[in-house]
Formats: structure tokens, sequence, C-alpha cells
């Protein structure tokens, strides 16, 4: 197929190449010899083009999720990855602000400070400690200064948030393809041990044959004696 000589450790015996993949590479090469070798190479190709088709056949037109998953069987490569780690490092500084940030604002450090301030604020100005009160009852400055905390801590919480969605969305698609790999994978595994047990089964038949013979010519030299 490729014209070129390999060494044996490049090669892959046609025998032991599952019949759908045999199908694949006879439908596009009908002059190759099925006892002889192809190159892993080409039959990683032929992997990739026989899982497609599995794929297509079950759930239509393939996604990029699925192109990355059927090329991480064909090269056999890992899809398990930290994605923690990788998107944390992209975060912009201004996001992992916004997360911590967050992070404090939900916390009951942030809730025992603040009723702290809002205790210390009322009772300087209830008391007047310092003469004339700088924000006397009802406390309109202090409730200047809560709504805008209001307002600022809103957003971004609400971009923390966003971004905890998008590290779900990011987990469910490699869950998926993790799973997907491995449901492949395992059915995959299951043809080759069909494939395995068939060629088993029929050398075992082929040498039961020849014992068979052995004894009848056994048998015709003891009568004939």
């Amino acid at each position: 197929m490729t014209g070129k000589r390999l060494p044996l450790s490049q090669l892959m015996p046609a025998n032991a190449v599952r019949e759908p993949l045999v199908k694949l590479i006879l439908r596009d090469h009908p002059t190759w010899n099925p006892n002889g070798y192809i190159s892993m190479q080409e039959l990683n190709k032929y992997r990739t083009a026989f899982v497609e088709d599995v794929l297509e056949e079950e759930f239509g037109k393939l996604t990029q999720l699925e192109k990355e998953v059927v090329t991480s069987i064909s090269q056999n490569e890992l899809l398990s990855k930290n994605l923690e780690t990788e998107y944390t490092g992209q975060l912009s500084l201004g996001e992992r602000l916004a997360d911590k940030i967050a992070s404090f604002g939900g916390s009951w450090r942030f809730i025992l400070l603040f009723l702290g301030f809002l205790a210390l604020w009322m009772t300087v100005n209830v008391i007047a400690f310092f003469g004339r009160p700088f924000d006397p009852f009802p406390f309109i400055l202090l409730n200047l200064i809560l709504s805008s905390i209001a307002a600022l801590q809103a957003p971004v919480i609400m971009m923390s948030q966003n971004r905890q969605e998008e590290k779900d969305r990011l987990r469910a698609e490699h869950d998926y393809q993790i799973n997907l790999k491995a449901e492949l994978e395992i059915r995959q595994l299951h043809e080759k041990i069909d494939h395995l047990l068939m060629q088993q089964g029929h050398r075992l038949f082929q040498i039961q044959q020849i014992q068979m013979e052995l004894l009848n010519e056994i048998n015709e030299r003891l009568q004939k004696e």
C-alpha cells in the first residue's frame, strides 16, 4: 500500500486484522494479500475510518468532540487531563480577582466582618462619640454604601458563576469523550476477542482434521499388516 519496505516492528500480520477492517482495506485495495502484512500507519487510518462509520451510523454527523475521540483511538492517545489546571492557567488577572472577591463575599468571614462594620457604624453615629454624628439616623450614607456594595458585588458574583458554568460544561464534554472512547474500545476489544476465538477454533478444526487423517492412515497400515 505504501510502496515502501518497512521493518516488522512497523507491520501487522493480516490475519490479526479484524474482519470489518479487512473489508475496508479490500474495498480500497482489492489486490491486497489477506495473508500478508499491513503497516501500522495504514492500519490506524482504517481504524479511524471504521470508528467514524460506526459513530455516523449511531449518531449521524460527527461533532468536533467525537472526531477528537476517533483521533485519540486511532493514535492510541490519552484523553484524560486536568481541566482545572488548564482552565485556571488561562484566566486573566481580572477574572482571578473576581473569583477571589466572590469566594470571600460568600463566606462567614465576610458576613461577620460586615455585621461588625454595621454595628460599629451605627454605634458611632447614635452615641455620637465625636460630638455631631457624620451620618445621623436613618443612616443615609450607610444606605448609599450598602447599595453600592450590592450593585458591585452582584456582577462580580455573576462573572464567577459564569466561569463555574463554563468549567462544568468543559467537565461534562470531557466526561462524554472519556465514556465514548471507553465504550468504543470495549466494543473493539469484544470484536478482537471474537476474531481470535474464531481463528483459534478454525486452527483447532484444522489440527483435528490432520489428526483424523493420521489416525486413518495408521488404521489402514494396521489392517494391511
